[in-house]
């Protein structure tokens, strides 16, 4: 029986950053589950649970959900990974969820994207949505064919409470001033590689060499993921 090398990685961003592109892109190329803090979030929040509804209101008010909760619901999952490997999306956001994470199991890598927050601001203030599809437009580079109407149905369109200049903002400050002492914690370790650009498309070769050299091909994992 030959033993195939498990990895495990976070990836880090504030919100807009490109952050889930990136993601997809890395667990489809080489192999990994994916696990998102985000998607955790949304399905209490869809099932309306108990923690559903106060993780609601805090994204609303452009808060962060508070660590605990995060804490409990991303740890089970990682538990039923536990002969995996893996890239963990949004968490951890502070240094005890970090050290609740060091206390499960060792990360190869740690990726920050870092992009400017007015490139992300303008990417999230020009986003519009069709609420009833989901469909989501951006009035910069993929605007519909007749402003503030849905280009299928002609309904209106509307902006997330959550994507308001306003919440944004608030959002973006309240990012950076929680996890900064994360990126400090694992730069410390001496597993924090940051890639910085404004582009998606510019910074994923620089992720994709980067990792290259630290995970096996997906033929050679492919019997544990």
């Amino acid at each position: 029986m030959v033993l195939k090398r498990i990895f495990r990685g976070v990836i880090m961003g504030p919100p807009g950053s490109g952050k889930g592109t990136v993601s997809g892109r890395i667990t489809q190329t080489f192999g990994l589950k994916h696990l998102s803090s985000g998607d955790i979030l949304r399905a209490n929040i869809n099932a309306k649970t108990e923690l559903g509804l106060l993780m609601k209101s805090c994204i609303d008010q452009g808060q962060l959900v508070p660590d605990d909760i995060i804490s409990r619901l991303v740890l089970a999952k990682l538990r039923d990974m536990d002969h995996s490997s893996w890239l963990l999306d949004g968490f951890p956001r502070t240094v005890a969820q970090a050290e609740n994470l060091d206390s499960m199991c060792t990360l190869d890598t740690v990726i920050n994207l870092d992009v400017p927050f007015e490139t992300i601001k303008e990417r999230l203030t020009s986003r519009w949505v069709h609420l009833p599809s989901g469909r989501v437009y951006n009035t910069d580079f993929n605007p519909p064919k007749i402003p503030g109407l849905d280009d299928v149905t002609g309904e209106p369109l509307s902006q997330r409470d959550d994507d308001t200049p306003v919440t944004v903002t608030r959002r973006l400050k309240a990012y950076e001033n929680q996890t900064q002492p994360v990126l400090e914690y694992y730069r410390s370790k001496g597993v924090l590689t940051t890639f910085t650009g404004t582009e998606t498309n510019k910074i994923w070769p620089h992720v994709h060499a980067f990792l290259g050299k630290k995970i096996p091909h997906p033929q050679q994992v492919s019997g544990q993921v």
